[in-house]
């Protein structure tokens, strides 16, 4: 208790600090604190110094400054990113989810719910498009679909079918090494000619598909009138392109065997009138 005493005393006393002028020695200001009250307030200065030093860090471009600490542009490019990085898995998850749809639309199937495609209340985000089952977009696209196929559906049956009052001019003379037969899916007649034959256009019409394929090589295709469409395959050159005026007789190509599946130099001719195969040779003389 002895030694305690004196140590609380000295906190307990009071202090006088002045202020005085150097050459009249007359006193300025003084305070007057114990030693408690001075210890506090030192430890206030530094508390509050400490205080503003944070704040000035915080809320200042002072920041920046600190190492490793990344600046405003670094911050901002990191956010953007951050976003764009989320925005695009969520544009990627819905075009996943719309591709199954479309791919089951196509194959004549129900769409899937999001239901039966997504985990439990994560349907919220996904256009009515996708979600609600067949769209008016999705109907349209299915009839036009259906469409094509009822116009285009093989029909052997086109070989009795007869175009009055029509002259075609014969692509190519020479010898048929293999006829038209829908049974075995050979829709045309292959020709084989001399070499560097030239193939000549069997009617007036437009040429709506002219370039290469892998399978029939050089192929050129021409829309007629009446709905009848004259196809060319194997070819060795082109000598018209898509959107060209032809006449019945016209060069059009020249003779090849180019494609994967040729087995050689010949023309693969093939007739179409309104979406049916027709045997070239009940209207050409080859």
């Amino acid at each position: 208790m002895a030694s305690t005493q004196p140590k609380n005393k000295g906190l307990r006393e009071h202090y006088i600090l002045g202020v005085y002028h150097s050459d009249s020695l007359k006193q300025i200001t003084c305070i007057k604190a114990s030693g408690m009250q001075m210890l506090l307030s030192v430890i206030g200065f530094v508390f509050l110094l400490i205080l503003a030093v944070v704040l000035l860090i915080i809320y200042t471009p002072l920041r920046e400054f600190i190492p490793g600490y990344p600046n405003a542009k670094t911050r901002e490019i990191m956010i953007n990113n951050a976003l764009r990085a989320d925005s695009l898995e969520g544009v990627i998850h819905l075009w996943e989810v719309h591709l199954v749809n479309l791919q089951r639309v196509l194959a004549d199937k129900e769409p899937l719910t999001p239901e039966e495609m997504l985990p439990r209340g994560n349907t919220a985000q996904i256009p009515e498009v996708i979600a609600g089952g067949r769209s008016k977009e999705d109907s349209l696209l299915r009839e036009e679909a259906e469409t094509i196929e009822k116009q285009y559906e093989l029909n052997v049956r086109g070989s009795n079918l007869q175009i009055e009052g029509l002259h075609f001019f014969p692509p190519v003379k020479g010898l048929i090494v293999a006829d038209f037969s829908p049974a075995e899916n050979h829709y045309a007649v292959d020709v084989v000619a001399p070499e560097n034959s030239v193939i000549s256009a069997v009617l007036d019409g437009t040429v709506n598909f002219a370039s290469w394929t892998e399978e029939y090589g050089y192929v050129i295709q021409i829309q007629h009138e009446n709905n009848l469409l004259s196809i060319y395959k194997h070819c060795s050159q082109l000598f018209k392109k898509v959107g060209d005026q032809v006449t019945a007789g016209s060069a059009v190509a020249v003779i090849g065997g180019t494609g994967t599946i040729s087995t050689g130099q010949h023309l693969h001719f093939e007739l179409w009138h309104k979406g049916i195969p027709l045997n070239p040779v009940d209207y050409i003389n080859f």
